[in-house]
């Protein structure tokens, strides 16, 4: 009894330093919520205070029904969700087919593929945009999701090639000899065995796509089209910030983005360790 009181008492600096650093973290955000009740002329004079006066829901009503936010996030949704699907699809047979096919040049491919992320998106944003252009596709949500999974895909198939590496070839030849083809072996007997590592792909190209900015704002220009990002960024005026409508916007996007978070860490955790292990 008594070792493990010393134990418990020789950890209790560091759990004190994690839960300080924990109060730092979740302090921002907790003063974000807070402020988002209160009204506009608190805002302005008392910009700093913690704790409302008098709280108001206006702030999110305007957000919400006047300036439409819950439309910008769908649109955020929908692109996201799009651009993650086809690059699960595409880069899960793509890396499979590098592991399988061709082994010997796999590694170098995948050293090809991953190059890509050398060029920073504002290199590509004038090329991009003159391509979009040309194709028409200026102000439609196909035109970010092609230019997300100009990212996304070549990541997910440096990320997917390990996962589909640990794979024992033993349980693929079993399957075959019972008589699984090739695809079926592939869907059915792979890559169930590697959901951890694809869904902690789908959660990163989901967080990439759904974040992104920089694109968003050059090909979308209605605003019932924009995602939530541009729209957050066009709360700000060239005069005059309502404070109000940024910290409520930012509540509403912010906060469902934490609570997924606090759903998903075991996944994501879960497929970058057994990607880990060879």
């Amino acid at each position: 009894m008594n070792r493990r009181l010393l134990r418990r008492l020789s950890s209790a600096p560091a759990y004190a330093f994690l839960t300080l650093l924990a109060i730092v973290a979740v302090f921002p955000l907790l003063w974000i919520i807070l402020s988002s009740f209160k009204s506009s002329s608190e805002l302005a004079g008392d910009p700093i205070g913690m704790w409302p006066a008098d709280f108001t829901l206006d702030h999110y009503a305007h957000v919400l029904f006047e300036l439409g936010i819950l439309n910008n996030l769908g649109n955020s949704l929908f692109i996201a969700v799009s651009t993650t699907v086809v690059t699960i699809a595409i880069s899960a047979t793509g890396a499979y087919g590098i592991v399988r096919f061709f082994p010997r040049v796999g590694q170098r491919l995948t050293q090809i593929l991953i190059s890509t992320y050398m060029f920073p998106p504002i290199l590509l944003a004038v090329p991009y945009t003159l391509i979009m252009i040309s194709l028409g596709l200026i102000n439609t949500y196909a035109a970010l999701v092609l230019a997300y999974l100009s990212f996304s895909i070549p990541y997910a198939v440096w990320m997917l090639t390990a996962f589909y590496q640990t794979v024992p070839l033993e349980i693929e030849e079993a399957a075959q000899v019972d008589g699984a083809g090739r695809f079926r072996t592939f869907a059915l007997i792979a890559s169930p065995v590697i959901a951890p590592g694809i869904v902690a792909t789908a959660i990163y190209t989901f967080i990439n796509s759904f974040n992104e900015f920089l694109f968003a704002l050059l090909f979308i220009n209605s605003s019932d089209r924009m995602p939530v990002t541009v729209a957050l960024y066009s709360l700000s005026g060239s005069e005059v910030l309502d404070w109000g409508a940024m910290l409520a916007a930012s509540v509403v996007v912010v906060v469902p983005s934490v609570i997924f978070f606090l759903f998903i860490q075991k996944h994501i955790a879960a497929g970058l360790s057994e990607g880990s292990v060879k």
